[in-house]
């Protein structure tokens, strides 16, 4: 499949008329050569890959973004839909492609391609799936776009961002993981939900493993800046430690609870992802909690892993690590999801992961 895109050409001897049909003014000057020209890539069409090009398109974010999948025929149905709804959004030139090369100079690779989730498997049960998908993947997107920023998506998240990393060759902080990202939303939302106000008011983290080894931070939770643990003992509310654990259980298997009715989680993620993509391209510098290397800090010492933890993004990928204080409970919970994710690692020989430009299909 050809490299796809809109056309300026109309009519079967292909008359170009984009030159003719606007005139310039007298005395202009050419275009600045130096404006900026955001562009994403997609790979992966299928319902994550989709959700998240969707929603990104509607925030007139980027100038282009480019999709690849190794289905030409549902590619170009994804493209055709998408630039169909031209009127309705703001003007992005919208590719697609079987090929990498329409992936050239990137901002920003956002992999959701993988095998995926069944009902009731375990993120981890993947990795080896996935992981020889990503040797065709990753050194493809390095190859076309070796300044971009690998944003990975593809579960179980955090040690296929390990692998994309080594894959890469890229400096860690233009490596991330959506890891927990998603997870803490659910978790803020929940937290709202019990309270009674807005998600957005809830200041809470869900870090380590973007799975069930994943630690949630209660000690440094608040609501509308109150910390709310302090709050309950201040006012001698009486909760329980079971309490807690069972809405982070509910965290847990709220995608399990989502794949087993709909066979798939899309809108969540593409909404989670879609505010990483900002972030990162409008330089606005939030803190996230995201996959990222997470050698040396709170104990975690040996294996490089990544791990979710709050991180401020940028234009350059990951800037920095926040600094939050964690209880000694917390602190051994989160080296535990370490020590899970380094084992599964530690099976991987990503150095002997062939790649072959002859072999670059790869799976939505």
């Amino acid at each position: 499949m050809e490299k796809s895109s809109s056309s300026s050409s109309l009519g079967p001897l292909g008359l170009d008329i984009a030159q003719s049909f606007f005139k310039p003014i007298q005395h202009g000057s050419p275009p600045s050569p130096t404006k900026r020209h955001a562009k994403i890539s997609v790979i992966g069409a299928g319902n994550v890959g989709m959700a998240i090009a969707q929603t990104i398109l509607t925030q007139d974010l980027i100038d282009e973004i480019a999709l690849v999948d190794v289905n030409p025929d549902k590619l170009r149905g994804e493209m055709l839909d998408l630039q169909h709804a031209a009127a309705f959004l703001p003007r992005t030139k919208i590719l697609a492609s079987v090929e990498y090369s329409v992936t050239a100079g990137s901002d920003l690779c956002i992999v959701t391609a993988g095998v995926r989730q069944g009902s009731g498997e375990s993120r981890l049960s993947l990795v080896q799936r996935n992981v020889k998908l990503f040797s065709r993947i990753v050194p493809q997107l390095a190859r076309y776009s070796p300044d971009t920023i690998l944003l990975v998506v593809t579960n179980p998240v955090d040690v296929l961002t390990y692998v994309a990393w080594k894959l890469s060759g890229f400096p860690s902080n233009r490596v991330i993981g959506s890891g927990t990202n998603l997870d803490s939303s659910r978790f803020r939302f929940l937290i709202a939900d019990h309270l009674d106000v807005s998600a957005q008011d809830v200041q809470a983290f869900i870090v380590g493993e973007h799975g069930d080894s994943s630690v949630a931070l209660w000690s440094s939770m608040s609501v509308g800046g109150v910390p709310i643990l302090s709050f309950l003992e201040n006012q001698q509310i009486v909760f329980t430690k079971e309490t807690l654990e069972n809405i982070h259980k509910e965290v847990i298997e709220s995608a399990y609870e989502v794949i087993s009715l709909k066979a798939y989680t899309s809108w969540a993620i593409g909404y989670s992802v879609a505010s990483l993509a900002r972030t990162i391209l409008r330089d606005q510098r939030r803190v996230h909690p995201v996959s990222i290397l997470t050698k040396g800090f709170y104990g975690i010492d040996g294996d490089d892993v990544f791990l979710s933890w709050p991180a401020q993004l940028g234009r350059s990928g990951v800037l920095g690590v926040a600094n939050v204080h964690l209880t000694d409970e917390e602190a051994h919970r989160l080296r535990d999801s370490a020590k899970i994710i380094a084992e599964v690692q530690s099976q991987l020989n990503v150095t002997n992961l062939v790649f072959s430009d002859n072999n670059s299909s790869i799976a939505g």
